[in-house]
């Protein structure tokens, strides 16, 4: 426990260093989503009685908890591959279970300042929205399972810059397609059950629903448990690889 401790200790130190440009950083893409999509479509595109920016945020809350979370892959990268950090850990006495929870408890925090982020700039466009426990359980499960991601990816690539490819073809056609921006239900039937593999569109999809104040689904809950479990045993493993 005090190795994995030590190990998130280390992330929250590099965020704290950090803090202000991250904040900068995890404000701007939210704020230009709000402004040119949800402010300017608000009072053309109504959605079974909910407004487009009462549509949109609940997204923008899933997209950053995916983004931010996977985020921290970067930052292992940058400390395995420059700093040889990974190097370090392999000598201590950490575990490969302590090292993913680390840094995927280090993601998910990421993660949840994004968030908050999002929700007050929400809060301040004039949206109000219902955060009940369905929300937050979508939320951390999302985060833990792109922070698990996001480490088992980092432990794979080769080199810095085959991270950013990753991101290119994993997170971002994700980001878009996720339901984030637009109801899947809109979308062809071979469309919806292409997408509906996606985490992120059951993500979307629970988030959704508890901030609008709707009943509840059990099947996105039980994917997301499910990509939990997978993309945690699939770190645990890749740790394992690049000790290798």
């Amino acid at each position: 426990m005090s190795a994995f401790f030590a190990i998130y200790l280390r992330e929250m130190l590099i965020l704290k260093h950090k803090f202000k440009r991250q904040i900068a950083s995890m404000s701007v893409s939210p704020l230009l989503y709000m402004l040119t999509f949800g402010c300017a479509l608000a009072s053309s595109v109504n959605l079974d009685g909910v407004s487009y920016l009462e549509f949109l945020i609940p997204g923008l809350v899933a997209m950053a908890s995916m983004t931010q979370a996977f985020a921290i892959a970067t930052d292992i990268n940058v400390a395995r591959f420059y700093f040889h950090a990974f190097e370090e850990f392999q000598a201590a006495p950490v575990s490969r279970m302590s090292f993913v929870l680390g840094e995927t408890l280090a993601g998910l925090t990421r993660a949840l300042l994004s968030i908050a982020i999002v929700l007050i700039l929400g809060f301040l466009f004039g949206v109000r929205l219902h955060l009940g426990f369905y929300f937050f359980a979508a939320i951390l499960l999302n985060s833990f399972a792109f922070a698990s991601l996001a480490v088992a990816m980092a432990m794979l690539v080769k080199s810095h810059a085959d991270q950013g490819l990753l991101s290119n073809f994993i997170i971002t056609p994700m980001a878009f397609l996720g339901g984030t921006f637009f109801p899947l239900d809109s979308l062809p039937t071979w469309a919806q059950a292409i997408l509906n593999i996606l985490p992120l569109s059951h993500a979307s999809k629970a988030i959704r629903a508890d901030a609008l104040g709707q009943p509840p689904e059990l099947i996105p809950f039980v994917v997301l448990a499910g990509a939990c479990i997978v993309f945690f045993t699939l770190a645990i493993f890749s740790v394992s690889k690049a000790r290798d």
